[in-house]
């Protein structure tokens, strides 16, 4: 095979991985990760089974790769969080509230990667590292604003749990954010 082919070849391959993944995002939004079959996902992105399992040999690969962006949102969440010219409480509401959001982006998710906090083997364990990092970002940089033995973990499970209740009943937006708040309200120091 000519260079020109092996080029053609990569390239179909990576369009058949993002076709796999666009069309698993918008499955897993809207029906659940445990609703989704593989098989469900390679008819809906008009692959074969073959081409599915050898991008995504488990569906939490193919999870996993649905949530690969977070990582880079939720950087640019803290980042925009903690840019803002305003009270600690602000910007800690701020955060926060782009936390819940970005957990509940896919029915489900906020409940399984709550639950996988702590866990080392979880498929999604690189995810909780991301939200425990940028909470540990948020804590270093408002450290003197919240109240003393704040942890990562606290506030990734706190969210966490608020975003699970939000992404699993009918409350309206509103009310997610009231939760934070309070959230918020106890993680500052008096």
């Amino acid at each position: 095979m000519d260079l020109e082919g092996l080029v053609s070849v990569r390239a179909d391959a990576q369009r058949n991985r993002d076709r796999i993944v666009e069309v698993a995002r918008a499955l897993f939004r809207v029906k659940g990760y445990e609703s989704v079959s593989m098989d469900e996902v390679a008819k809906a992105a008009e692959v074969g089974p073959g081409t599915l399992y050898r991008h995504f040999p488990t569906k939490e690969s193919l999870y996993d790769a649905v949530l690969e962006a977070w990582a880079e949102k939720v950087n640019a969440a803290v980042e925009r969080a903690l840019a803002l010219d305003a009270p600690a409480r602000e910007q800690l509401v701020t955060w926060l509230t782009d936390y819940a959001a970005m957990l509940t982006e896919h029915k489900g998710a906020a409940a399984r990667i709550t639950a996988a906090l702590g866990d080392p083997g979880s498929p999604f364990a690189a995810k909780c590292q991301t939200y425990l990092g940028a909470n540990q970002r948020v804590i270093k940089a408002l450290d003197s604003a919240l109240r003393p033995g704040v942890e990562a973990m606290q506030i990734s499970r706190l969210v966490g749990g608020v975003a699970a209740v939000v992404d699993n009943s009918e409350l309206p937006a509103d009310a997610a954010a009231s939760m934070l708040a309070i959230v918020a309200d106890g993680l500052l120091a008096s």
